[in-house]
């Protein structure tokens, strides 16, 4: 089967980090026709060599979706005749699996189960009588995973071409209690145009880095490293994309090729020795553990890292918070002589750890600057300090803020005093 001209593509990403995603596809593809939504970005007219690209290299993107159909429908059975006039033995044959998925914005019906298998219904069919059989459901690694995306009035049909979501990029196996997808480190990183050079963040430190994701995937990014090299896609089992599987084999060589060690270095620590282990070991399937220098050690007591002269730092956290994991060491709640809690973990932990940058990161000429993802919209005000820049975001289905912090010595007040 010869490749398609073009396809029209929605590459979805967490909530908040549709500009950065815009910016990163902008600089994968400059010419490109690209038109940021809600959850991502619309790429038109994008040549088939394109979806290879994009799950190859993109740190951001959660999946990489091909829009087949559009249409409207007021019950399931309109749904069923959408799906009948897509061609979907270009896709798949009988032999082959398949697996749809079913999201909804006030969606009239009643039933999405239903729906979904009104669309297995049409593939099936269609299938079946172009070859006289039928292909069955696999719901763990399908050869086509299918979305279907209902609103109020509007049925879209999508295949997705990334199989398993972006985020897996087959190096984590060892986890925390609540890990951070590596989709949102990235974005994390892109936030704070960390690039993994003096001149674009400089050095790197995660002072609560638990599993790892957040220093594994910076060094990654200062090591060049394609997100998705290590990881295998659904569009290599897919028909419109057999043809390029030569171009495939040349893409991920070129990946390979330009690896190079990190300008820059990179440094994780963790108050529990177990979750430093475990970084550790992801650190080596991700190909990066000789490039990040790892510690056991409670954020409130870790010394900066002493950094060469002229270079300057970047602190970059996703510190436990109540909805996602409990506060540990020094920092763990207070008690009196008699048991009972005299004031909250939570309460303690950031501005003690205000108080530890501003006594440990100030003394480097180049200057430190901290990022650090929250739910509590007034941790400035925890932390005693003023935010330079906030950042909205989400962990999942927790609305957050990446908040900046720039780490001067002594009060703005006296920098100012200075000045003048």
């Amino acid at each position: 089967m010869s490749r398609p001209e073009s396809l029209e593509l929605f590459v979805s990403c967490p909530g908040g980090v549709e500009p950065l995603l815009e910016a990163e596809l902008r600089a994968l593809f400059p010419r490109g026709l690209l038109e940021p939504l809600r959850g991502g970005v619309a790429v038109h007219k994008a040549p088939a060599e394109v979806v290879l690209s994009i799950n190859l290299e993109s740190r951001l993107a959660q999946r990489v979706l091909v829009e087949l159909i559009e249409g409207g429908y007021r019950h399931e059975d309109d749904l069923y005749a959408l799906a009948r006039k897509v061609d979907w033995t270009r896709w798949i044959g009988p032999s082959e699996t398949i697996k749809i998925d079913t999201t909804a914005q006030r969606s009239p019906l009643r039933s999405l189960n239903f729906a979904t298998l009104r669309i297995k219904d049409a593939i099936c069919d269609t299938i079946r009588d172009a070859t006289g059989e039928r292909p069955s459901v696999d719901t763990r690694e399908p050869d086509l995973p299918v979305v279907l995306h209902l609103s109020e009035e509007r049925a879209a049909l999508y295949v997705d071409t990334s199989g398993a979501p972006l985020f897996k990029r087959g190096w984590r196996l060892d986890k925390g209690d609540a890990p951070l997808k590596e989709t949102l480190a990235a974005a994390m990183l892109a936030a704070a145009g960390w690039q993994g050079t003096a001149e674009t963040g400089g050095a790197l430190h995660d002072p609560c880095c638990g599993s790892g994701t957040i220093p594994i995937e910076a060094a990654q990014i200062a090591c060049g490293i394609a997100p998705g090299l290590q990881r295998r896609f659904a569009f290599e089992r897919q028909k419109p994309f057999a043809a390029l599987r030569a171009r495939w084999a040349e893409m991920k060589q070129a990946a390979k090729e330009r690896i190079h060690a990190p300008a820059v270095p990179i440094y994780a620590s963790d108050v529990a020795f177990r979750m430093v282990d475990f970084a550790r070991r992801n650190a080596e399937r991700a190909g990066v553990a000789q490039y990040i220098q790892f510690n056991g050690g409670d954020a409130l007591e870790r010394p900066a890292p002493k950094l060469p002269a002229g270079l300057g730092g970047t602190l970059m956290m996703n510190p436990p918070y109540g909805e996602r994991i409990e506060v540990r060491g020094k920092a763990a709640a207070v008690r009196d002589a008699s048991g009972s809690e005299q004031r909250d973990a939570d309460d303690d932990f950031f501005p003690r750890l205000a108080s530890h940058w501003k006594h440990g990161y100030t003394s480097n000429e180049a200057g430190w600057t901290a990022w650090m993802l929250s739910p509590d919209m007034k941790l400035p005000n925890k932390m005693r300090l003023k935010e330079s820049r906030r950042f909205p975001m989400w962990n999942g289905p927790i609305e957050c803020r990446l908040f900046r912090f720039d780490l001067v010595k002594g009060s703005a007040r006296e920098k100012r005093a200075e000045a003048s």
